[in-house]
């Protein structure tokens, strides 16, 4: 039987499933509009649609780096509750698409979502989130994703999640050679780079890398502010230098404080790992992700 558009619009409009997801259940069930639309509640679609709208703010962070800590990836899942987002099941699904990621090198969510799931090929990773919505009973959605591969000749990446996953972070650590950058010194100094980022929260790795907008933003800030001294012009072009060397010392994340060790710099940490691992270390780059910061309007849901 021929699967005409209006076919297709009308099981789309009575389910909310995917255009093509419609397509694939009417024709195999030859065109039966009841049978196609228990296709789409066996595979998880239809009740996939019927959660579709409801908001999404809770959920979790999740992570994972290969073995050869070559490639990380990253990733926000939500669903509705914090009740969902504390399951087992739910836990699971995160850590089945950080493997989807990781594994896969989706361009973006909407490309992610149409993916064969690599743990089940017969299902896409849109059809896997219907099985968990239809499992769980909430709306859920990938919200944003990040994969790394490594940038430089030798290195390695570190994932660190936070608490219950509220906050995660990706990070790329460079090293001179491959065997320094195998090393459990490297490794670890990029497992306390991870930690840092989430616990001090910098906007970049050095203040070179700050954002042109961004420093001429604070400047006129701190410019402003010592105006108010009445002091001469030449004194206050000093004070406002002076804080915003203050803001990159804070903000910059090698010249922040290392934090399991405040007396030195992430910097003077890098230094000191150098030296244990008998190669120059380095971060190259980061991402931290606090789960909701992309709220109230998630980047996609799970749905068509």
């Amino acid at each position: 039987m021929e699967i005409t558009a209006s076919m297709v619009k009308e099981l789309r409009e009575s389910t909310g499933a995917g255009m093509m997801d419609c397509k694939k259940a009417l024709t195999e069930a030859n065109g039966d509009m009841d049978a196609a639309v228990d296709i789409l509640r066996t595979k998880g679609l239809a009740d996939l649609a019927k959660k579709a709208g409801r908001a999404t703010n809770e959920g979790l962070i999740g992570g994972l780096v290969s073995t050869d800590a070559a490639t990380a990836s990253i990733l926000e899942v939500n669903c509705e509750t914090d009740f969902v987002a504390r399951n087992a099941n739910f836990k699971e699904l995160v850590d089945e698409l950080a493997q989807q990621v990781l594994a896969s090198a989706p361009a973006d969510v909407e490309a992610l979502l149409a993916q064969p799931f690599v743990l089940r090929p017969e299902l896409t990773v849109e059809q896997r989130l219907g099985e968990a919505v239809g499992k769980l009973g909430e709306n859920m959605g990938i919200a944003r994703f990040k994969r790394y591969e490594l940038s430089t000749a030798a290195g390695c990446m570190a994932v660190y999640i936070h608490g219950i996953g509220n906050i995660g972070v990706l990070v790329e650590v460079s090293a001179g050679t491959a065997e320094a950058a195998q090393s459990e010194v490297v490794r670890g100094f990029a497992k306390d780079v991870a930690m840092q980022i989430a616990a001090a929260a910098p906007i970049s790795v050095r203040r070179e890398e700050v954002p042109a907008d961004v420093v001429e933003h604070e400047l006129a800030i701190y410019r402003s502010q010592a105006g108010e001294t009445g002091k001469p012009e030449a004194i206050q072009q000093k004070i406002a230098e002076g804080r915003l060397d203050k803001f990159f010392k804070e903000f910059c994340l090698m010249e922040q404080d290392f934090v399991k060790n405040p007396d030195i710099t992430v910097k003077q940490h890098a230094e000191q790992a150098a030296k244990e691992a008998g190669a120059p270390v380095d971060v190259v780059r980061f991402e931290r992700l606090v789960l909701g910061e992309t709220n109230p309007e998630p980047k996609s849901s799970c749905c068509c």
